[in-house]
């Protein structure tokens, strides 16, 4: 099986973060999409083992900001290669909160949406979390950043928590 096929579908590269009140967490992920709108409703799909998934769960909110193509292999890297049991992901840079008090930074973000979860689905590795919008802002005008973009011009590879991963 050739696992690069599954770079040719086109996919946005988000941060998606939570907050419960006494901890937080924030992590890249290729599966943020548009469900409905009315209701204005998204979906992300969060790996088990990531910190965020739980911190998701316990919430019952989250933020998601489309990544810009401005950003570079350390921004991905601090969101992206790193777990936020053991590292500030938003130490250093300007840190923002939604209306629902989740964390997030405007730095390489095009938008963010403020979410209140009204579904979850297991799916065996992942959670499907779908969000009803309950805020939304455009953060500035450079293009989003796809996840072609992200292995054709960063030359990113795909960590073994995302959803898109197969072993080769």
């Amino acid at each position: 099986m050739d696992a690069k096929a599954l770079f040719k579908f086109s996919s946005g590269l988000y941060v998606v973060s939570a907050s419960d009140g006494d901890d937080y967490g924030a992590c890249v992920i290729n599966t943020g999409l548009q469900l409905t709108s009315q209701p204005l409703q998204v979906e992300v799909v969060v790996n088990k083992q990531n910190h965020t998934e739980g911190v998701i769960e316990r919430a019952g909110h989250f933020a998601l900001t489309a990544i810009t193509e401005e950003a570079d292999m350390p921004y991905i890297g601090r969101f992206g290669f790193r777990t936020s049991t053991d590292f500030d992901k938003f130490g250093g840079i300007e840190r923002r909160e939604t209306v629902l008090g989740d964390p997030y930074t405007p730095a390489c973000a095009a938008c963010v949406l403020a979410c209140e979860v009204v579904q979850t689905l297991d799916v065996g590795t992942h959670v499907i979390f779908v969000g009803e919008v309950k805020d939304a802002e455009v953060l500035g005008d450079v293009a989003p950043m796809t996840y072609a973009y992200y292995h054709s011009t960063l030359k990113g590879k795909t960590p073994p928590k995302a959803s898109s991963y197969v072993a080769q």
